[in-house]
């Protein structure tokens, strides 16, 4: 079954059958006058509202939050808030979580990244150093990794792996080719052998 227009959807069960890039999930949002940013999770969720009724707006913008050198400099603790210390993902802040772990090669997970963006995307002052560190512990949950957005990897990957994939001149070119005829489809987001000689005319083409 070939993906149907937004347009013609008429349900969100039936938008959910198919498989969108978030730059597509953006540009609807966009088109429908609702909100357009975040990560694929959240505008699947805003998506789903608009399905029932609910139309969520784009967030005001705030004055934006400047980050003092003295605020930089002070020393860092867990009550420290994100936003006031100008969080990033560099050496100063992956020491810190070093030292509050015992972990040597400190390395931020997913949900860790997931959640700052999420936490300067609202604005959210009262976001501190201490709930990254639960959300790293397992003990809060605050913004998931969109693992969907790696799908398209994982089929990559799988169809490299295959032994046939090695005649293909072109490997990606010939998975993107395969890759689309199942992202278009209702069936499962994954590589399997069989996509070979289902659709073997086409990449013959």
């Amino acid at each position: 079954m070939e993906r149907p227009a937004f347009k013609d959807i008429k349900t969100f069960a039936e938008f959910s059958k198919y498989y969108w890039y978030r730059e597509e999930l953006q540009k609807i949002c966009k088109s429908l006058g609702i909100r357009s940013c975040g990560m694929k999770a959240e505008l699947n969720h805003v998506i789903e509202e608009y399905y029932k009724g609910s139309l969520i707006e784009e967030n005001k913008k705030g004055p934006a939050v400047k980050i003092k050198q003295e605020a930089k400099d002070k020393a860092l603790t867990l009550q420290t808030g994100l936003l006031e210390c100008g969080f990033s993902f560099g050496p100063r802040f992956r020491q810190f979580f070093s030292e509050q772990t015992g972990i040597k090669n400190f390395k931020f997970n997913v949900d860790m990244v997931a959640s700052v963006k999420k936490v300067k995307e609202r604005g959210d002052s009262s976001f501190t150093l201490g709930d990254l560190l639960d959300i790293f512990l397992g003990k809060k949950t605050y913004a998931k990794y969109d693992k969907i957005s790696l799908q398209w990897n994982k089929f990559v990957h799988d169809f490299c792996k295959d032994p046939e994939s090695s005649k293909f001149s072109d490997k990606l070119k010939t998975a993107a080719l395969l890759w689309k005829e199942v992202r278009n489809s209702t069936r499962e987001k994954i590589y399997k052998h069989e996509l070979l000689e289902e659709f073997a005319m086409k990449i013959q083409k």
